[in-house]
C-alpha cells in the first residue's frame, strides 16, 4: 500500500487505532486525532478521487484545530469535581488551627496533623501556642500565630 492508494476504510481503521490509543493514554489527544481521521475517511467516501496530499493536509488541520478548540473549551469550562482538594493534601489544611507540640525556631518548625508530620514556616512561637495554616508552599505549611 502506498499513500496514493489510500481508501476511506484505511482512514476509518486509523481512526479506530487512534481511539484505542486514547484508551491507553488518556488526555483527549488521540481522541480528537481519531475523530479527524474518521472525518477524512468520510470525506474520502463521498469524494473518492481526493488527492492523498489533501487528505493528510485536512487530517493535520482538523487534528490541530480540534485539539486546540477542546483545550480552549476546557480552560473556559473546567471539569467540576466533588473533591477539589484531592491530591492537594496541604491545601486541605488552610484555615485550620493547630496547637504546637514543638516550638517554631528561626521561622521553622513541625506540627503533627492527623497521621503525618508537616514542616511549617512562620514567626517564632513556643510549644503549646496555637497557629493557623494560612497557605501552602509545596510540602511546607505557612502558619501565623493565633495569639497575635
Amino acid at each position: 500500500m502506498t499513500l496514493e492508494t489510500l481508501e476511506f476504510w484505511h482512514w476509518w481503521i486509523f481512526a479506530v487505532v487512534l481511539l484505542i490509543l486514547e484508551v491507553f493514554a488518556p488526555g483527549s489527544f488521540f481522541l480528537w486525532m481519531g475523530a479527524s481521521a474518521g472525518v477524512v475517511g468520510g470525506m474520502l467516501f463521498v469524494f473518492p478521487g481526493m488527492d492523498w496530499k489533501l487528505q493528510w493536509f485536512v487530517f493535520a488541520v482538523l487534528s490541530v484545530a480540534s485539539i486546540l478548540l477542546w483545550r480552549n473549551h476546557l480552560r473556559k469550562h473546567p471539569t467540576e469535581t466533588d473533591q477539589p482538594m484531592l491530591n492537594r493534601r496541604g491545601e486541605q489544611y488552610v484555615g485550620r488551627i493547630f496547637t504546637l507540640a514543638e516550638p517554631i525556631v528561626n521561622g521553622i518548625g513541625k506540627i503533627h496533623v492527623d497521621d503525618s508530620t508537616w514542616k511549617i514556616e512562620g514567626v517564632d512561637c513556643g510549644a503549646g501556642e496555637q497557629v493557623e495554616v494560612i497557605g501552602v508552599d509545596g510540602v511546607v505549611l505557612k502558619v501565623k500565630s493565633k495569639e497575635n
